[in-house]
Formats: structure tokens, sequence, C-alpha cells
């Protein structure tokens, strides 16, 4: 038997699921457990098709918006947090309603709220029709924030006069945002941003992973969601560093001739994605490669965030 060709795989860590992801999930499958299915979610609980499709073979029902849900159900909102509107909706209608936001995505809330409240306009840095974004300008009245996008924008905008503040989006490039909050401190040198970094540690800690071992490979491949937006972030990184990058939701999407002329290829996953998918990859590969692969670990992660009262409740 003709023996395998040779093939360095560099795993990065820390990868995949992060601690907000993990508890969204929980949540959906503790529902489950203390109500019996169906158990509805409005939009994807996480930006994963695996972990969606997990979900619905378990009894969860995922809903564009509200008005599916019928009277009486339990409705669960997604990690990337809702406008305020949404929970004095389902209030209103009497729905049994969790709120899977990520904790972190709710301190940006709680941040935009406090800033209002001091009067201030707030830039807020992120990506247009994200649900993450819609969830924080739902959060403060009309008119009081501004969306940046890039540097542009940031050259370009004219907010009204007046005290000023940033924030961010949770899942950003790092690089990318530290130029925009550069430009808008240089334009305008009172604006006050959040008092920790906004970008969360898992974000930061997966782009870090991946700006070690991407010079060191010709082709990277980032596991997740073409709608999730640390997982775009993550195929950038890896571009910037000089390897081909390519996004993929698992193993049956790799286009093997991407290999072509290949020595060392370097593996992530986004903070939606389940560690099986990462397996799954590393599995195909070894049916085609004498593989050795190694761990290249930049941070630990010992986050974990408390679960809501009602599901963990004796």
């Amino acid at each position: 038997m003709a023996s395998l060709p040779s093939l360095r795989v560099l795993v990065a860590a820390p990868r995949g699921f992060c601690a907000g992801v993990e508890r969204a999930i929980q949540i959906v499958e503790l529902a489950l457990e203390k109500h019996g299915p169906p158990v509805y979610v409005r939009h994807e609980i996480v930006h994963n098709r695996f972990v969606v499709d997990s979900l619905k073979a378990k009894g969860a029902i995922f809903v564009k918006e509200l008005d599916e849900v019928p009277d009486g159900a339990q409705v669960i909102f997604s990690a990337h947090g809702v406008p305020k509107s949404i929970p004095a909706t389902a209030q209103a209608r009497g729905l049994d309603w969790l709120d899977a936001t990520c904790p972190l995505v709710s301190k940006v809330h709680r941040q935009a709220e406090r800033m209002v409240e001091q009067g201030r306009h707030i830039l807020f840095i992120g990506h247009a029709g994200h649900p993450e974004v819609i969830g924080t300008f739902g959060q403060v009245p009309d008119g009081v924030m501004t969306l940046i996008e890039t540097v542009e924008d940031a050259e370009a905008v004219q907010p009204p006069e007046g005290p000023l503040g940033f924030l961010t989006q949770t899942t950003l490039s790092v690089d990318d945002t530290a130029d925009i909050v550069a430009t808008l401190q240089r334009r305008f040198p009172a604006v006050l941003g959040p008092k920790g970094e906004d970008i969360c540690y898992a974000t930061s800690n997966r782009q870090t992973a991946v700006k070690a071992i991407a010079p060191q490979c010709q082709l990277v491949l980032v596991i997740g969601a073409e709608n999730s937006s640390n997982s775009q972030r993550l195929k950038e990184v890896a571009a910037r560093e000089g390897a081909r990058a390519h996004l993929i939701q698992r193993a049956a999407g790799i286009d093997w001739s991407w290999f072509d002329g290949v020595e060392t290829v370097g593996l992530t996953a986004g903070a939606s994605a389940p560690e099986v998918l990462v397996q799954e990859v590393l599995d195909a590969m070894r049916a085609r490669f004498d593989v050795r692969a190694t761990d290249v670990t930049t941070a630990t992660e010992e986050v974990v965030f408390k679960l809501p009262r009602a599901l963990v409740a004796a």
C-alpha cells in the first residue's frame, strides 16, 4: 500500500466554544429538560448550523420573530442579545421567556445605557445588520447612537455637539478596531471609551492563537459559519499573516485541491463551533495524509458564566 503524503497540522488553542456559547446552549438544553419540548428559540441560539440542528433534534424550534411563538410557550432569546422591545413584547403576551444573551454583550448594553444617561452620543463600532448590533442599538432611544464600521466612517462621522462615547461589538477584529478607536480619539480627544475592552476575551484569544500559527502555514482552515462574525475575523487574521485562509462549516466543506503543495496547515474554530467538528476535520485529513498534529496554545481559558436562576433553582 502506498504511503500517505506527510502533512503538519498546527491546531490553534484556544479555539471553538467560549463560555457565552456554552451557557446559551446549556440554557436551551436545560429548558428542554425542565419543560419538555417544544421550546422556542428566537433566532439561531449561536451562529452554527451543527449546533442548531442538534438542538432541533432535541425539540427546540427556531423562529425569526415572537409572533411565531404560540401563547403559553417557553421562548429563549439568542446569545447575541435582543432589543429591549423583545422581552417587553414577550412579557405583554404572557410568554415564559429566558434570556441567553452572553453576559459580555449584556455588559455592553449596560455601558450604552450609562453613557446615554450621562448625555453622551455613542459612536458604536460594529457591523451593520449583525444581531448583536441590532440588540445593542435597541437598548437606547433612537438617534443617540451612530454606527461606525470602518476607519473611513470614523474619519467622516459628524456627531452632534456635546459629550461623546464609543463602544464596540464584542466579536470584531482586534487590530481593525484599534485603528478605528485611534481615529476617533484623534478626531475627538474627549471621547469616553469603555472601562475595559469590549471585544470579548474569547474573540481576542482566538485571534492571538491564529496569529501564532498562521505565519508557519501555507493554508489555514477556520471552522465556522458564514454569518459568524468572530469566525470571519479569524479568516481575515490568518490571511493578513500570509496564509491562504478558508472558512468551512465542517469537513464536508473542504476542497482538497487547497492542499496541493501544502506542507503545513493551520486549524482553528470560531467561538460557536463545537470541538467535535475540529476532530471531524482532523479525521478527514488523516484519511488522506500522514498527519502530525500539534496544539499551539497561547492562552488558557477558565471563564464560566452563571445560568439563569429559573433553570438551576431546586
